[in-house]
């Protein structure tokens, strides 16, 4: 959810010691696995099939054009599962509030005061009981649209994950998509209280919210709702947790709190003795969900809602499905093991460790000496992390934002896909190197494809070939990228080393003994036989290094000192290189550049 706004601190709860009811809720079932690593590939849906090139800033979606379910057919499925993909999260799938008119077809029109872009952040979420109009060829029939996809999904054997929004929700919120007896969040609500705990919402009393001074995400006058207003007495918190009826252009004001029983102007006081009401209701849409046999859940800003939620809650799903997978976008490593041991979740991401300093290390920034400890301080849950590059959050690797060349990355690629157990996950286009260029509308020019605006990407349209998706379009350049990311993400989800063994490190053994610069990071993955040594350089110049076994790594492998052993790589190489008596293997590594080596003797 974070997107284009300044990244807010996120408030820990504290909530170890609050009494959870104490209702009968099934145990949280072992998840069945078959061994494989889960690959995921996030794909900005509306975004995907469009092969419209106009690409006007702000332009509509007459204009600019929109991917449909339809597009994504049996052979862009096939594509995406040749890079070793195993889920697709499907990203914008609930009906959130966009400003392309769909009254005719019973949706009303959302004001342009409270969305951000003409086609709407998908985590201000509309109806959490619809899918999104613009992605349906036939309006009328666009959750049987849907249905089709995640069927076709399947038989491609691909699972499917979709967003919780779970912390806020659009201003415009109100479903027409409920099912019959379903109460409507707020609509029982006290609203002459600040806070209740069976409210839905909280609010400012004898108070109306004020559109954000400086907020022109069409210009002035450039859309008939948008006049500076928007009719909403009392006011109602903001999503990123801020209690005033005049939230700033650079806070999440397109949305409202949800209120799970904590009193935040009172100390954080909780309310969980009864189950409050917005337990009950965000459950009904879990589970809603569940019935449309989607296989996984990527948690908006899961630590803005309190532990207990989680723990009362995803055991109730697995109920329904056992294999159904959470996972927490969370940015506080104080809170990582809370939401997984108390709050039950899968998989969070992980973001301010990893993927902050492999970023640093692709600019030249770090030291890969850092890694080790990062890998330390995750004991016990490292096969819990998310792994990635990109998401729609953070800037695209081929922008000059972040780095402007995509070879750079592939090190730190390399690291992401095989450094765990636990999940990869690439962004769509990451795979042919799209820049994120263009100001295309609210976000401006920072480097990410946008979230908020009808828009076709690039780089990525040369793949997709005018919904052929065989890369025709694509240069040399951008095939080899591609097929170097096939190779890493079919290895990490086949491997067994990578994607069930142990990890020793090697690097700082090898960089305080002066084999290597900390350029360079090093670690063996072992599963049985099945024996790997992995090396990846972030050094722009070439370097000769030396990597010697430790002890640990020597015992694991089963190293005999009367057999000689050579390690053969298996990335695009191919080289074997001995291991000498001393268990050390010496190479020449080019500039960023990564060896696989399968020891064999």
């Amino acid at each position: 959810m974070r997107g284009l706004l300044p990244f807010l601190t996120i408030l820990s709860f504290t909530l170890w010691q609050c009494s959870v009811p104490k209702e009968k809720i099934p145990p949280v079932p072992e998840m069945k696995t078959t061994g494989k690593k889960i690959v995921i590939y996030q794909m900005m849906t509306r975004l995907f099939g469009n092969i419209k090139t106009l690409n006007k800033p702000y332009g509509t979606l007459e204009e600019n054009g929109v991917g449909k379910f339809e597009d994504i057919d049996d052979k862009a499925l096939m594509g995406i599962k040749e890079l070793g993909i195993t889920h697709i999260w499907y990203t914008g799938i609930i009906e959130h509030a966009l400003l392309t008119d769909y009254s005719s077809f019973g949706i009303p029109l959302d004001d342009a005061d409270v969305v951000k872009g003409r086609a709407g952040s998908p985590y201000a979420i509309k109806d959490y009981y619809d899918v999104d109009p613009d992605l349906a060829v036939d309006v009328k029939n666009r959750m049987p649209e849907f249905e089709r996809l995640v069927d076709r999904t399947h038989r491609q054997d691909l699972k499917v994950i979709i967003d919780f929004v779970p912390n806020h929700v659009a201003r415009s919120y109100h479903s027409d998509a409920k099912p019959q007896g379903v109460k409507d969040l707020g609509e029982t609500d006290v609203n002459s209280k600040t806070f209740e705990a069976n409210n839905n919402f909280y609010y400012i009393p004898g108070q109306t919210f004020q559109v954000p001074r400086g907020y022109s995400s069409l210009g002035p006058n450039s859309f008939p709702t948008k006049d500076g207003k928007f009719d909403e007495t009392p006011a109602k918190a903001t999503g990123n947790d801020q209690f005033t009826a005049t939230p700033g252009v650079n806070d999440w004001f397109e949305t409202v709190k949800l209120n799970y029983g904590v009193d935040y102007l009172n100390g954080r006081k909780t309310y969980f003795d009864s189950i409050p009401d917005t337990w009950n209701k965000m459950r009904d849409i879990l589970v809603f969900w569940t019935g449309k046999h989607v296989d996984g859940f990527r948690c908006d800003m899961a630590e803005m809602v309190p532990a207990e939620f989680w723990h009362w809650v995803i055991p109730q799903v697995k109920a329904l499905n056992p294999e159904i997978i959470f996972i927490a976008e969370i940015y506080n490593p104080h809170e990582y093991r809370h939401y997984i041991n108390h709050g039950r979740f899968d998989f969070l991401y992980d973001k301010v460790q990893l993927y902050d300093t492999l970023r640093l290390l692709i600019n030249g920034q770090a030291s890969t000496t850092w890694i080790p400890g990062i890998q330390q301080s995750m004991a016990g849950m490292n096969h819990n992390m998310v792994h990635f590059l990109e998401n729609h959050d953070e800037q695209r690797i081929a922008s000059p934002f972040f780095n402007g060349d995509p070879w750079k990355a592939l090190p730190a690629m390399v690291v992401s896909a095989t450094i765990d157990k636990g999940p990869i996950m690439i962004y769509f286009g990451q795979e042919v190197g799209e820049p994120g260029s263009g100001a295309e509308g609210f976000g401006g020019e920072d480097g990410r494809t946008t979230l908020f605006d009808y828009w076709g990407v690039p780089e990525f349209q040369k793949w997709v070939n005018g919904k052929k998706y065989d890369g025709a379009l694509l240069s040399d350049e951008q095939k080899a990228l591609r097929q170097f990311y096939g190779d890493i993400l079919n290895l990490s989800r086949n491997n067994a080393a990578i994607s069930s063994g142990d990890c020793i490190d090697l690097t700082a053994f090898n960089v305080g003994s002066k084999n290597c610069s900390d350029r360079i990071v090093a670690y063996a993955r072992v599963s049985g036989e099945e024996r790997l040594v992995i090396v990846s350089s972030f050094n722009g110049n070439p370097e000769h290094v030396k990597i010697k076994l430790t002890d640990d790594v020597i015992k694991a492998f089963g190293i005999s000192p009367s057999a000689q052993y050579v390690g053969r790589d298996l990335l695009r190489s191919g080289a074997d290189i001995g291991l000498s008596p001393e268990s050390s293997f010496e190479l020449d590594i080019p500039p960023y550049t990564s060896f696989i080596l399968k020891i064999k003797q």
